[in-house]
């Protein structure tokens, strides 16, 4: 047996498919990966469930805070030494702990001080926990599981899970934290609405090719900036005068509750005046929708009283600002917002707003040397060494490591093909790029007929420039190969304002008949002129385009266009000549003989699902499929489908995978005019699923996708790739000369040893070339294969189809069928009419279990199909 594969013996089970052997094909490249070895444990550790009896679930924070004062205060003699907590329901210990004969104990725990009374005559809070013994951790188990030698079941997961949460506990005690990152306030950065970054650290153990790893990386934390609750909702607003926080001067409704949003569950210590008692912190539950002097309520003595009386009355306190909001707090109490402060280092669980994410991604981008030094930063800050918790548990990480040193490969490039007429119609991409010089498109699209609309005024975009925009449009697309049968497109002036879906649907349709009337036929192509921050005018256009009347719509905006080069101009025609139902380019039948084998017609499909953010309740899951239609796995369609809020699987991925077959077996039928329409083969990429969810898409959408087959009465044999992007792993040439311009390795990097599965057949590609930052790869796991592929032939598959994304002459970081998935799902807003009015801000929260199920109904009810013409065509390009 090869070193490093796994153990052939039936009785070592996996839950995707096995590896029986590793990829050789390409040049060696030496890279360094933020991995470190680490020793694991001899001993046996202890596993107990933690619960509440009392409680319903508690936060993460509150949990670690109790455990940590039931080890140190309550019952230091039981845990020593101290075991670790995860902050929900796994508590490990590296012995036995003495429960004087019995496998479970309660105790209680205050947070306070006990001897404190509170006004109310009440002492603090006893929170009961109840420990209970449910397993031995044998250790050897994970040794033998890194060696091949032990099937991937749950004492692995939980050897995995153990060794997790010793690493975690120290700094989880010290800093705030995530699920698997921490972080602190060495490195932060103020990008205003009351919202501060931090760098934070990321860290994993991983089982690999014979030894346990553990990965290290940097993260970005959004943090509530800290100070007094009054600075934080003016930072909200961009403000400095506190005035526009009085709804009696005018602070809008809409903007109140897009605060409230923003504040809800933010920790705050209250202040009482006089008073220099810290009070532990309170949550803010809403805020008031009228200021403290406007507020009355009722006291038992007194009758009703304003808030602001309220402390004139109690604590002989005037309110600076009696005008503006309070907020309302966990207990019901109403509170002024010049006596709150916002307590530090509290993350932002909530979307980042639109407007901040460049911000973000300038934090949180770093060339790939800067990056490498400071997850080496990080191991100082994570100082494993010095961590009882570590110690004790016997794990051993060296007090000086050094980034794992590890052999990558570099992929030969597919050749890709261009048309009849091109200057060089056979090209290989160097360093994951090339151009559209002198290329004309492998199927270039006619336009017949087409109208410009213009959402601009005319005095800043007027007749010059809206010349200059269409001869330059026409000349790229006569230089790409495509037909254009009419130079001179009708052009229109609309008016952008106002109710903008009703306007623009019967201003297009307008534009439309004079068309019919003017060309003698309907417009082909639609060319929309938008302005900057445009989002709602693009909707409607692409639901006016791609649902209610099937018309290709091509959007620009207005200052891309203005003196616009060539280069941009042929950028647009690679979108509008797929959307018409040409081919862009298409891989060398040589270079990818997985893909156009003759004898074995192959379907290539990428599915995804996208959720909504955090916190948006009442919204829809959506669902995409997507799959080539052509031999030359070129020429895609895609489906698009609503489903339950946050469910994982694709509910309805039989009907959309028949009509994918259908589709294609019809093309092939009536366009290719070949005799063997049905595919032989299916390559079924999926996207979006974690490592844990493995086994369900194989227990539900396996089955779907081969009932679909069973349908049409075909079989082919079917390939299950998962495709994961939501990892920590990261790939640093050791030589800057085998470096692309960006530092990063270059595309077409692959990595099938070391840091991999132990077990089961996965490898990491970097596809595309860097640009920015450092490059991630995408993760590969091969879940189910009845085609038998080489883990070579896999590989060279994968990496040629990150080269046929039709939108650009760049490889891509997934496979195109994967990637346009992503887009479609992105892009599910756009079956609905903007008439409707259904609520799409993510940080729409409905509470009311009944509100929540009846709007996710709207959603479903009001989610209308693609027209029959752009479901024949890549209308999501």
């Amino acid at each position: 047996m090869a070193v490093g594969l796994p153990s052939t013996e039936t009785h070592i089970t996996t839950v995707g498919v096995k590896r029986t052997a590793f990829g050789s094909a390409g040049r060696p490249l030496s890279v360094f990966t933020n991995h470190y070895a680490v020793k694991i444990p001899e001993a046996i550790i202890h596993h107990y469930d933690v619960i509440h009896p009392d409680e319903k679930a508690l936060p993460a924070r509150l949990n670690m805070r109790l455990i940590e004062v039931l080890q140190t205060v309550v019952a230091p003699q039981v845990f020593t030494p101290r075991a670790v907590y995860d902050g929900r329901k796994n508590l490990f210990a590296a012995r036995e702990l003495p429960f004087g004969g019995s496998n479970s104990a309660e105790f209680d725990v205050t947070l306070g001080n006990p001897a404190e009374v509170s006004p109310s005559g009440r002492g603090p809070k006893v929170y009961k926990i109840r420990l209970t013994h449910v397993a031995e951790i044998n250790p050897e188990v994970l040794a033998r599981f890194l060696e091949g030698k032990q099937s991937h079941d749950n004492t692995v997961l939980t050897a995995i899970t153990a060794l997790n949460v010793v690493i975690r506990m120290e700094p989880s005690l010290k800093y705030p934290f995530n699920v698997r990152s921490f972080f602190t306030n060495r490195e932060t950065k103020d990008i205003g609405g009351g919202i501060e970054l931090w760098r934070g650290y990321f860290q994993s153990v991983r089982p690999a090719v014979g030894q346990m790893l553990i990965n290290v990386d940097i993260s970005t934390g959004t943090m509530y900036k800290p100070g007094p609750l009054i600075k934080l909702c003016l930072d909200f607003f961009g403000k400095d005068n506190a005035a526009i926080l009085a709804p009696s001067r005018g602070l809008p409704e809409r903007e109140r509750i897009r605060l409230q949003r923003f504040l809800t569950g933010i920790r705050v210590i209250t202040k009482q005046p006089g008073q220099n008692t810290r009070r532990s912190p309170r949550v803010v539950r809403k805020v008031t929708s009228a200021g403290a002097a406007g507020l009355t309520f009722q006291m038992r003595d007194v009758g009703s009283m304003t808030v602001a009386q309220y402390y004139r009355r109690t604590y002989n306190f005037n309110l600076a600002h009696p005008d503006i909001i309070c907020v309302e707090v966990g207990n019901g109490a109403i509170i002024p917002l010049e006596l709150c402060e916002v307590e530090p280092g509290q993350i932002m669980r909530k979307q980042v707003p639109p407007e901040k994410t460049k911000d973000v991604l300038d934090f949180a981008t770093k060339r790939p040397q800067d990056r490498l030094h400071s997850i080496a930063n990080g191991l100082g800050v994570l100082a494993y060494g010095q961590s009882e918790y570590v110690r004790q548990f016997g794990l051993h990480v060296a007090p000086n490591a050094t980034p794992m040193s590890i052999q990558a490969r570099v992929l030969q490039p597919p050749m890709l093909k261009y048309g009849p007429g091109s200057k060089q119609a056979n090209i290989t991409p160097r360093d994951g790029a090339w151009n559209m010089i002198d290329k004309k498109f492998w199927k270039p699209a006619t336009i017949e007929r087409w109208i410009v609309v213009i959402y601009e005024r005319q005095q800043r975009f007027g007749n010059q420039i809206v010349g200059d925009m269409i001869a330059g449009l026409v000349s790229a697309a006569r230089d790409c190969g495509m037909i254009v049968k009419d130079p001179e497109p009708i052009v229109r002036w609309e008016n952008a304002q106002g109710r903008i879906s009703q306007a623009s649907f019967f201003q297009l349709k307008d534009v439309g008949q004079e068309c019919f009337q003017k060309k003698k036929g309907y417009p082909t192509v639609l060319v929309a002129i938008l302005p900057e921050n445009a989002t709602d005018l693009y909707t409607a256009i692409k639901h006016f385009g791609d649902i209610t009347t099937g018309v290709a719509t091509q959007c620009m905006k207005s200052n891309k266009c203005s003196k616009a080069k060539a280069q941009y101009y042929a950028n647009v025609c690679l979108k509008i000549n797929v959307k018409l139902g040409g081919i862009n380019t298409i891989p060398d039948p040589r270079s990818v003989s997985i893909l156009t084998d003759p004898h074995n017609p192959t379907i290539v499909m990428g599915a995804d699902v996208i959720h909504p953010a955090p916190g948006a309740e009442g919204r829809p899951s959506f669902t995409a499929l997507v799959a080539n239609v052509d031999s030359d796995t070129a020429k895609y369609i895609a489906d698009c489908q609503v489903q339950t809020s946050r469910q994982e699987l694709i509910e309805d991925l039989g009907l959309m995978s028949e009509r994918m077959l259908r589709m294609y077996m019809q093309y092939r039928q009536m366009v290719e005019k070949k005799p063997n329409p049905a595919p032989k083969r299916i390559i079924f990429y999926r996207d979006g699923v974690s490592e844990g969810q493995f086994k369900q898409v194989l227990d539900f959408e396996l089955p779907k996708l081969k009932e679909a087959c069973a349908k049409l009465k075909i079989n082919p044999t079917i390939t299950v790739v998962v495709v994961g992007k939501r990892h920590h792993v990261r790939f640093f040439p050791q030589n800057s000369n085998d470096a692309d311009r960006s530092g990063n390795c270059p595309a077409g990097t692959v990595v099938d040893r070391e840091v991999t599965h132990p077990l089961e057949l996965d490898w990491y590609l970097q596809s595309h070339a860097g640009l920015l930052g450092t490059s991630r790869p995408a993760h590969y796991s091969v879940l189910f294969d009845e085609n038998n592929f080489t883990p070579d032939g896999l590989q060279a598959l994968s990496f040629a189809l990150c080269h046929v994304y039709a939108r650009s002459t760049r490889s891509v970081s997934i496979p195109a069928p994967v990637y346009y998935a992503d887009i479609v799902c992105a892009r599910a807003k756009i079956h609905y009419n903007p008439e409707e009015g259904l609520d799409f801000s993510d940080s729409n929260t409905q509470n009311d279990a009944a509100a929540v199920n009846t709007q996710l109904d709207a959603f479903k009810r009001g989610f209308k199909p693609l027209h029959a013409n752009a479901a024949k065509v890549m209308y999501f390009s």
